[in-house]
């Protein structure tokens, strides 16, 4: 079992990052266009996600773990797929600004001959919208 981790550190303080991973509004600027999102243990979300030329999956998420300005855990599965993941955003103050802490387990649970669900394509995705999509959010 491997999991993805990818921490960033942010020059900015906590609430703000914490809004940036549990507001709406913000959250579709930097990660996916949300339907609704509450952040409350046991809230069901979903969206749609994939490679652009290819096969569009939904994502299905339930929050199972808060503590507010601090974490966020959610399931991650995908909707006709066997697998079940976890998804954990991590806060912690650091040198005036903020370090994130995203870990996804739990990979290895989904079907192992479908090339899209391949643990490097969520080590490129993850890495691609912490490093590059939040960074230029928060930046900007």
């Amino acid at each position: 079992m491997k999991n993805i981790v990818v921490e960033r550190f942010f020059n900015t303080d906590r609430p703000h990052v914490w809004r940036a991973i549990t507001e709406r509004e913000m959250m579709r600027q930097w990660y996916f266009d949300l339907a609704s999102f509450q952040v409350e243990v046991g809230f069901k979300f979903d969206f749609w996600g994939g490679a652009p030329d290819g096969i569009q999956y939904q994502h299905l998420c339930q929050i199972t773990e808060i503590i507010p300005l601090q974490k966020l855990k959610y399931s991650w599965q995908y909707n006709g797929y066997s697998g079940m993941s976890y998804v954990t955003f991590e806060l912690f103050d650091e040198n005036g600004g903020t370090r994130l802490k995203l870990t996804h387990t739990g990979i290895e649970t989904f079907p192992p001959d479908n090339e899209a669900l391949a643990l490097h394509n969520f080590e490129a995705g993850w890495d691609y919208i912490i490093n590059t999509s939040l960074k230029d959010f928060l930046a900007g």
